[in-house]
């Protein structure tokens, strides 16, 4: 058995050396690969009243949730701005509701296309950017902003929940957070885990939990104007300029 291993590894060895030998055949070699992701989205768009009286607009992205899926953009209407817009309320922001597809969670790619392409067709000032959505919607915003942290000044996510793991790469974006204390659906240990993951991260993170709401945290979030307020406080910061005002 002794002599068999010896044989056996004295061929290997003598494969290896054949192998290495041969100047022609490269190891490896670069690559690129260049394809390019169709993005389709359909989505609601609301301009401020005063929209061409000014050169740019802050940016508000809804993200809605999982019963809100489909084909039909009036299912959009159903919850938050959409629902208020519809209703006849004016916002100070260009408000985009895009609709996930059928049986599908939003992607973070998909939403950062959207984002480029308002911004290219519209007067969004890129640096007010703010992102907010419910349940399905509110673990979108969560993952978005640790996708695409560079890209948002703000976040509002409602219900939601996301990976802790990643609240150290958008420590430098405004986040006030809300659930619902009863909430069965999407437990408020979710908002509260990515909260205190923040602050961990250096962020100064605001919660807020209803104290008898169940899952439906966002009549009462959307309906308040603080939250507009809030958002339109803040502007988009690198990291750096972040750790600085610490």
């Amino acid at each position: 058995m002794k002599t068999l291993v010896i044989v056996l590894s004295g061929l290997c060895l003598a494969a290896f050396a054949v192998v290495a030998s041969a100047d022609d055949v490269p190891r490896q070699q670069v690559k690129r690969l260049d394809v390019q992701t169709r993005v389709q989205l359909d989505y609601l768009l609301s301009l401020p009243k005063d929209y061409e009286q000014k050169e740019s607009w802050p940016l508000l992205l809804f993200l809605h949730g999982a019963g809100e899926r489909g084909d039909s953009l009036e299912l959009v209407k159903k919850h938050g701005p959409p629902k208020l817009i519809a209703a006849g309320h004016e916002f100070p922001f260009i408000v985009a509701s895009p609709q996930c597809p059928k049986d599908r969670w939003w992607r973070e790619y998909e939403l950062v296309a959207l984002l480029d392409d308002l911004a290219a067709k519209y007067n969004v000032d890129e640096d007010r950017v703010y992102v907010t959505g419910l349940s399905m919607g509110g673990f979108g915003t969560w993952y978005l902003a640790a996708y695409a942290p560079e890209r948002i000044a703000a976040i509002a996510p409602i219900c939601g929940g996301g990976d802790r793991q990643r609240a150290k790469y958008f420590a430098n974006v405004a986040v006030w957070a809300f659930h619902g204390a009863k909430d069965t659906g999407v437990l408020p240990e979710r908002s509260e885990e990515m909260i205190e993951a923040l602050k961990e991260a250096g962020s100064e993170p605001k919660l807020t939990i209803y104290p008898e709401a169940g899952h439906d945290a966002w009549t009462a979030t959307y309906g308040n104007p603080k939250l507009y307020e809030w958002l339109l406080g803040h502007k988009r910061q690198p990291p750096e300029e972040k750790s600085k005002q610490k």
